[in-house]
């Protein structure tokens, strides 16, 4: 299956004001209609909670209504078609091929939006190595825009995660990267070489639905500055910035009035079918390289150095 990963998500809300606000300052364009894009036309998509044209909540805490995976081609789209209406409900309306997965959430298909992109990348000048930024080429720009190039990954509380993988394993050909032991699968569809497009978490069944979701940047110093920019509007922090081991993408973590947490992600690793996946006990060493906390800016003047739990910390949240 020729999946190329997430196209959009769909939110049915309690405060669709907050959210609407919320998504605009993360950096995502107001596409209309409730649509806010990152720059390849991926997005989220909000709703008030009580809107007829929503598939049905889950019955949990969870406002994730519908993930929307982009494919190649309608051949593609065809086969998904095919493939799940041997033993569930089907329906196949406006280009859309829309069903369940076998955790109850909704998953819909199309044949992808996604905009080709042609972007700079970051580059990193280092002793050994050939220049990458050229002799007077400044490194950082404060005003520098860091706006989300692409939805990346959605992450799902499910109370089965091995019945979860298997599905979209052997249902869609997903293929498992790496794992936490007795938690979860991170997977990646045929269409992509993103470490993950799908991560599961085991969890109690009265917690089912979407733990995260986030957009890749154009680096680490987009990552931080729509992070800092992020805090400096009010938002709150959950976790990060730091860099995780699996992935090994940067990260910094959002409370959100979605019912999630929202991310900012950069610098993913890249895995074609030679990749052997790893296995390791979920915990702080394993969820992350290092971690910083969050600190006003400051600079030494002569007085007292900031305190010992302002500067970064390798602690996990």
């Amino acid at each position: 299956m020729n999946i190329i990963g997430l196209d959009a998500l769909v939110f049915g809300v309690e405060d669709l004001a907050a959210s609407r606000q919320y998504l605009i300052d993360y950096g995502l364009r107001d596409a209309g209609n409730d649509r806010y894009e990152a720059l390849d036309g991926t997005a989220v998509i909000v709703r008030a909670k009580d809107d007829p044209s929503l598939p049905p909540g889950m019955g949990t805490a969870s406002m994730l209504r519908e993930t929307v995976y982009g494919v190649a081609d309608e051949a593609t789209l065809q086969a998904i078609a095919t493939e799940l209406s041997h033993d569930r409900t089907v329906t196949h309306e406006g280009g859309v091929v829309r069903s369940h997965d076998d955790m109850g959430f909704v998953v819909a298909f199309q044949v992808t939006v996604r905009r080709p992109l042609q972007l700079p990348t970051e580059v990193v000048n280092a002793p050994g190595a050939p220049f990458q930024r050229p002799a007077n080429a400044i490194g950082v720009d404060q005003n520098a825009p860091a706006v989300p190039r692409t939805l990346s990954h959605v992450v799902y509380f499910v109370p089965d995660a091995a019945k979860a993988e298997a599905f979209y394993v052997d249902r869609l050909g997903f293929v498992c990267t790496d794992r936490f032991t007795d938690v979860g699968p991170f997977l990646r569809p045929a269409g992509t070489l993103d470490h993950h497009t799908l991560f599961f978490i085991q969890t109690p069944p009265f917690m089912k639905g979407c733990e995260h979701f986030t957009f890749h940047m154009g680096g680490p110093t987009e990552l931080m500055l729509a992070g800092s920019r992020f805090v400096e509007k009010g938002y709150q922090s959950f976790w990060g910035p730091g860099r995780h081991k699996f992935g090994s993408n940067w990260f910094w973590y959002f409370n959100s009035p979605l019912g999630c947490h929202v991310e900012y992600d950069a610098d993913m690793d890249l895995h074609d079918n030679n990749w052997k996946e790893r296995e390791a006990p979920v915990g702080a060493d394993s969820s992350q390289a290092f971690l910083f906390q969050y600190r006003e800016k400051w600079a030494p003047s002569g007085g007292p150095t900031p305190e010992a739990g302002a500067v970064p910390v390798a602690a996990a949240h």
